[in-house]
């Protein structure tokens, strides 16, 4: 195993064993991919405290997230195509997960199967759901999940309309991919890989082909996905979703505050500050952005966690100091599997760990339970406005031309401005 210091370090790696479509499916965002860059770059506009003579021993990363109990406030983000970056890549990330002691999530559109990834696991995983059209699809593969003895089910808020990502469509990227003359040019450096995935019969939406009406090869799930993502979910039908699971709730897409108090109101286990990894609205704020004002909009009504961005055991803390009480990674992960596999998922998380292990004690706590805004200095642009503040500066707004900039933040909260300029 080459010496692996950090996450970007698996990233190289990652880019030089798995073919070109999957890499930049996975390092890609939307459009002009500005939410995607900034998603990374906002961390380092937050800055650590460091302490001093402070006893630094018995320090614990462990916690619990929605109850589960975690050795670090990290799971593994549901990402699409996981066994495309590696052969049978969602069982090995899976395993990783469990023998670290942190969840895996399986996504709808993983290439291994709820059955699958449940038969090769020794530990009980989550399972993401994207609401498709087809009710009875929806209605069975939550059955699927509980019957596989699913701990908690996430559900994807943000992807009722797929946000259009220029090197997908670019790279034709399909699961398996289809065999043209660049892709198999591209194929031919990547042995590993294709050694690998020709050993396995794992090349398809385990949890769609064969389940789906009408879907039993990749042609026909390809027009069946492209049509059924609903674009008309809303809260009566997460209220159905709710009922139909039964058991712990997670709401994933969060990325306003009006949005978060409602989903706190719904009776959410937890909720995640999400921008889909700057793959859907493009221009958005970042995830770590917007996790303060999101925080102190739902107080300790719901937990809130946060994804989109995290490459570091520092962005673990600054999430966790922001008040996030758990976060997810998913390129971090993917980096390492791409990498080398299930070995490579395990280092990616012993790498988060240990910089969120020495950072901590460095900022002088012991305990992540104990991480707090007094561990930062916070620039005033991740700074909440008080509902006082904004209501006041709504008033003022009135009266104030268009064209006029007010430093408070009325950018913020003027309806004639708009909130897409956000201060």
């Amino acid at each position: 195993m080459p010496v692996i210091t950090c996450i970007d370090d698996l990233k190289k790696l990652h880019k030089r064993r798995t073919p070109k479509m999957f890499y930049d499916y996975a390092e890609s965002g939307s459009y002009t991919e500005q939410t995607f860059r900034e998603n990374t770059t906002d961390f380092q506009q937050l800055r650590l405290r460091q302490k001093v003579a402070v006893d630094m021993s018995g320090r614990s990363t462990a916690t619990t997230m929605a109850g589960f109990p975690v050795s670090m406030p990290v799971a593994l983000a549901p990402v699409g195509l996981t066994g495309m970056q590696r052969a049978d890549g969602e069982i090995k990330a899976a395993r990783a997960a469990a023998k670290f002691g942190v969840p895996f999530t399986l996504s709808t559109m993983s290439i291994c199967s709820i059955e699958d990834v449940a038969a090769h696991s020794s530990a009980p995983f989550w399972f993401q759901l994207y609401v498709m059209r087809d009710e009875d699809f929806v209605d069975r593969i939550i059955q699927r999940a509980k019957d596989a003895k699913c701990s908690a089910l996430v559900l994807t808020l943000d992807l009722q309309i797929l946000g259009q990502r220029h090197k997908d469509l670019k790279n034709g990227l399909s699961a398996p991919p289809k065999l043209t003359v660049p892709v198999m040019l591209d194929l031919a450096t990547k042995w590993r890989w294709g050694l690998e995935m020709l050993a396995t019969k794992r090349r398809f939406f385990g949890n769609i082909v064969g389940h789906a009406k009408g879907v039993g090869d990749a042609s026909s799930l390809m027009s069946w996905t492209a049509e059924q993502f609903d674009p008309q979910l809303d809260w009566g039908k997460i209220g159905r979703i709710r009922d139909k699971w039964g058991g712990k709730l997670i709401l994933k897409g969060v990325l306003d505050e009006d949005d978060a108090r409602r989903a706190a109101e719904f009776g959410a286990d937890a909720i995640i500050v999400s921008n889909h990894g700057g793959r859907q609205l493009d221009g958005a704020l970042s995830a770590i952005k917007m996790l303060p004002r999101i925080v102190d909009a739902v107080g300790d009504k719901v937990e809130v966690w946060m994804d989109s961005g995290i490459r570091s055991g520092q962005d673990v803390l600054k999430a966790l100091a922001l008040g996030a009480k758990g976060t997810m990674i998913g390129r971090s992960y993917i980096y390492g599997l791409g990498a080398m596999g299930e070995a490579g998922v395990t280092k990616a998380l012993e790498v988060i760990r240990k910089e969120l292990d020495i950072s901590m004690a460095l900022c002088g706590e012991k305990n992540v339970k104990d991480l707090g805004r007094h561990n930062l200095m916070i620039p005033r642009i991740f700074r909440a406005i008080s509902s006082k503040a904004t209501n006041l500066l709504k008033k003022i707004c009135k009266f104030l031309p268009k064209e006029f900039v007010c430093r408070a933040g009325v950018f913020a909260v003027c309806p004639r401005v708009g909130r897409s300029k956000a201060a």
